[in-house]
């Protein structure tokens, strides 16, 4: 049985540590396409990076969740508990914003010409 939960153990590590290094991969490279873009004066330089945020913080937040396989007194668990509803309330934030980026976006991608 504690081979079993050694293995499970190592294996959480090593998933927690995976995502983790894509999210920070993905918002890495979210932040550099920005960066680009906003020297671009693209118009939809702030649509862009909230998704590549919303999308790096998904991976976050999946470590997180994978977290609490492995925790083992109240404490850690308060702590995770902690981390997982910061990172909930930012990527809501973030996809709200994409919501309102994406209605703002729209009409000037399509503008009613009048006759």
């Amino acid at each position: 049985m504690e081979l079993l939960e050694t293995f499970l153990h190592s294996f959480v590590n090593l998933a927690m540590l995976l995502f983790e290094y894509i999210g920070v991969g993905v918002i890495t490279c979210a932040g550099i396409q920005g960066l680009v873009n906003y020297i671009r004066k693209a118009p939809d330089t702030r649509l862009a990076l909230a998704k590549g945020l919303a999308m790096g913080l998904e991976f976050k937040l999946g470590s997180e969740i994978l977290r609490t396989v492995i925790v083992r007194n109240l404490q850690e668990i308060g702590i995770v508990a902690g981390i997982i509803i910061l990172r909930a309330i930012l990527t809501f934030l973030i996809h709200w914003e994409i919501k309102n980026e994406e209605m703002e976006v729209q009409p000037q991608e399509h503008p009613e010409q009048k006759h």
